[in-house]
């Protein structure tokens, strides 16, 4: 669907009110993917991204977040949001008690009053002293626009972003607008898009999205890039060269403490001239590791780039890959890389990428990864990728998304939300 068929109206919008704040940003597809042998027996497809509320309306959008809908969506939300700073924001949600269905008293009234003013409880059901399940949807919804797992439980992750001040908020949605309008010229008509604030991924062509994908991304000391890059082929079953940093960061503490990790792991230590080292034969309590090169034997399983590596050429040496770690796609915290992006759902986000490669369909996939062997593949012609920093934006259906400022790079200081999540689990 391209922008111009949508009739896409600001006084559309704007005559929606708070109500269309309210709205939960969708996953387009949802796969039931095969399940990898190295998740356990764990569906990649039952970490989903974005999860709906159960029973609830929600909104589906097919926009790219590097659109002019999303553009105009966004100027559209910025105006609405100073309308609400003019009329005052919203008061600070008192205390700390978690709260949840059945849960009684003067945190809740105050809590009603916080998600009327954004929309996601309608004004119409008051401001009582009850936890209903009225207000745990709208404490869903709430939590997904902000990047949440939507428990309908007030723990300390909602409280941070329900205690955000509003004028933080509409500050994130001029500087994303900037953002935004920096990628507003031809993108290309197919291309893939990683939103590393959302830790998301998504493909797009014809000006659709085809597919999302939530990710893991660089941690707040190994930050993913911001960059512009095309994705050039597709390794199955690839070797893993440890990176120099990983060696000395991570890889020698641990065999500090485990001597037999390289092992278990199988990693590999291999000299300047070819020959395999022994780990016995290095000093561990030295940086003689440093000096050679370790790589790790393919096996999705126990490799850490999986089953999959896309390579996207690029100044930073990072990439998109596979992940046996299945688990950290169902996160909130999803900044677990070392700059790389790891994708959920790789075999469906490999058959967009090789779609129009004579020989690659699904089926070929899958036989691939089943084999074991090092196999190659290029697409048929280099796809345009573009890792991005968007923590706020809205969408032409009147969705508002925010995420928290992982890097720091709104300039507001560190994230009331990874603060919380630092400080301890949400829980139920």
């Amino acid at each position: 669907m391209s922008f111009s068929k949508l009739s896409f109206s600001r006084r559309y919008i704007l005559a929606g009110g708070a109500s269309l704040l309210g709205a939960a940003l969708m996953p387009i597809k949802t796969y039931a993917a095969p399940v990898d042998g190295s998740s356990g027996g764990q569906a990649e497809w039952g970490n989903s991204f974005d999860p709906g509320t159960k029973g609830e309306k929600t909104v589906r959008s097919t926009y790219p977040i590097l659109s002019q809908g999303t553009i105009q969506a966004t100027e559209v939300m910025i105006q609405r949001y100073q309308q609400l700073v003019a009329q005052g924001g919203w008061k600070q949600m008192p205390g700390s008690e978690r709260l949840r269905v059945g849960s009684k008293g003067p945190s809740v009234t105050a809590l009603r009053q916080r998600l009327i003013v954004t929309g996601d409880i309608d004004q119409e059901l008051g401001t009582s002293q009850v936890f209903d399940s009225y207000v745990e949807a709208g404490v869903k919804r709430f939590q997904e626009r902000h990047g949440l797992g939507p428990t309908g439980v007030v723990g300390n992750q909602t409280y941070a972003a329900l205690n955000e001040p509003i004028d933080i908020r509409l500050k994130q949605l001029e500087i994303n607008l900037v953002r935004l309008r920096s990628y507003a010229g031809n993108l290309g008509n197919r291309f893939v898009t990683a939103n590393i604030p959302a830790a998301y991924v998504e493909t797009v062509e014809n000006g659709e999205v085809q597919t999302r994908h939530a990710a893991g991304v660089g941690k707040i000391d190994r930050q993913s890039p911001i960059m512009q890059a095309k994705i050039l082929d597709v390794n199955f079953n690839p070797f893993w060269t440890v990176p120099a940093s990983i060696i000395k960061k991570d890889l020698i503490p641990k065999m500090q403490k485990d001597p037999t990790y390289l092992d278990e792991n199988k990693i590999r230590i291999i000299t300047g001239d070819g020959r395999e080292l022994p780990p016995s034969q290095v000093n561990w309590n030295s940086d003689e590791a440093t000096r050679y090169k370790f790589r790790q034997d393919p096996g999705g399983e126990y490799n850490s780039l999986g089953f999959v590596r896309i390579n996207i050429a690029n100044q930073h040496g990072v990439y998109m890959h596979d992940t046996p770690a299945k688990g950290i796609f169902g996160d909130d915290f999803r900044f677990v890389s070392s700059g790389c992006i790891r994708v959920q759902n790789v075999r469906d986000y490999i058959a967009w990428i090789l779609k129009d490669t004579p020989g690659w369909d699904r089926q070929a996939i899958d036989e691939a990864i089943r084999g074991g062997k090092r196999i190659d593949a290029k697409p048929a012609s280099p796809i345009p990728v573009y890792w991005v920093y968007i923590t706020a934006w809205g969408t032409p259906e009147g969705v508002i998304q925010f995420r928290d400022d992982i890097y720091g790079k709104d300039g507001f200081g560190p994230g009331a939300v990874i603060k919380a999540m630092q400080a301890g689990d949400e829980g139920e």
